[in-house]
């Protein structure tokens, strides 16, 4: 990277909390939004690093998110944990479900946490890795807001519809992976729209339902789903499991709501948590039998999921985060001037 500074993961989540705070973010709502954002930047996770704070502040801006909005934990005695975020980010709200879901999921076998009324921007591999963390396997979906064209279909109706999964593994990282359900996250459109450049054919649709490789008519277009009908359904799984089922946006709902797409999301989450040990019921050591079929899949040299999000990690945590003069200097216009910097 040309001009490139590096800063310490501690200061560049200061910062970004800083920015937030200062923009008019409670502290708790602000530092679980870097903590966060850094953690993608740290992972070179460019689509949902740093340059995700101004769109943070663009709704804040706009009066689409509750700024100091304080989450509520809901519990009974079944296996359900949900949590209202009171129309903040997404981010504090599972900060306070996930000890409980580890908690019921180790009581259960298999738990949820359903979030409701919260704010989304993130993608969702920090959740399951989190629980792959403590011993658990776990899954993670959200909607979105309507930009994707279902299959066969030729106007925004789906979300990019994520989806994460996360394996512990002893001693090593966690097998995790994240993707979304269109071909690729609008995120990665809005850098191709940044940088100037093309998109790859069969990425996206124009207005008009025609395929276009121009960022600019595929984010005023459609992006399309990965693998045609088996991403188009998978995408409609998560509408229904994490949006009607929860009872919250689908993602069409979600866009009718805000009324544009520059700004974060709004809708709900899904988290399911399974306890290996529980759920093996005694037969075998799930981990190891796990462990032994991952590293048959690295035997033959292919490459798991995650490992470069991993290593670059590493590097980052040694050497620091490598940001752009250019990113570097957003980064101070926004500290300096907070919502004001913001279009």
């Amino acid at each position: 990277m040309t001009d490139a500074t590096a800063i310490s993961i501690s200061d560049l989540t200061e910062l970004a909390t800083e920015i937030l705070t200062r923009g008019g973010f409670s502290h708790p709502q602000g530092a679980a939004i870097a903590r966060t954002i850094i953690a993608a930047e740290r992972d070179n996770c460019k689509s949902h690093g740093v340059y995700r704070i101004e769109g943070c502040l663009r709704t804040l801006k706009l009066g689409k998110v509750v700024p100091d909005a304080e989450p509520v934990l809901l519990q009974d005695d079944s296996a359900v944990v949900r949590v209202d975020a009171k129309s903040g980010f997404a981010n504090l709200a599972f900060e306070l479900g996930a000890p409980v879901l580890a908690e019921k999921t180790r009581k259960f076998g298999v738990a949820a946490l359903v979030i409701n009324d919260c704010t989304h921007f993130a993608a969702l591999w920090p959740e399951v890795e989190a629980l792959a963390d403590q011993g658990l396997a776990a899954m993670a979906m959200c909607p979105s807001y309507a930009t994707v064209a279902p299959s066969g279909g030729d106007k925004p109706l789906l979300g990019t519809n994520p989806f994460a999964f996360g394996w512990p593994r002893a001693g090593d990282t966690p097998y995790v992976f994240d993707f979304a359900t269109s071909v690729v996250a609008r995120g990665e459109v809005e850098l191709y729209r940044r940088a100037g450049k093309q998109l790859p054919e069969g990425w996206a649709i124009d207005a008009d339902g025609n395929p276009t490789t121009d960022p600019e008519a595929a984010l005023s277009g459609a992006m399309l789903p990965f693998g045609g009908h088996k991403g188009s359904a998978i995408s409609t799984m998560i509408e229904l499991l994490a949006g009607a089922m929860i009872g919250d946006f689908t993602s069409d709902e979600a866009l009718d709501f805000l009324g544009t797409t520059a700004i974060a999301p709004r809708h709900g989450e899904l988290v399911l948590a399974f306890d290996p040990a529980r759920m093996s019921g005694g037969r075998g050591n799930p981990i190891a039998k796990g462990e032994a079929f991952l590293d048959a899949i690295a035997g033959q040299g292919a490459r798991l999921p995650s490992q470069r999000r991993f290593a670059a990690r590493k590097i980052a945590m040694a050497e620091g985060i490598s940001l752009s003069a250019a990113e570097m200097a957003q980064l101070h216009d926004l500290h300096a001037r907070g919502l004001a910097a913001v279009d």
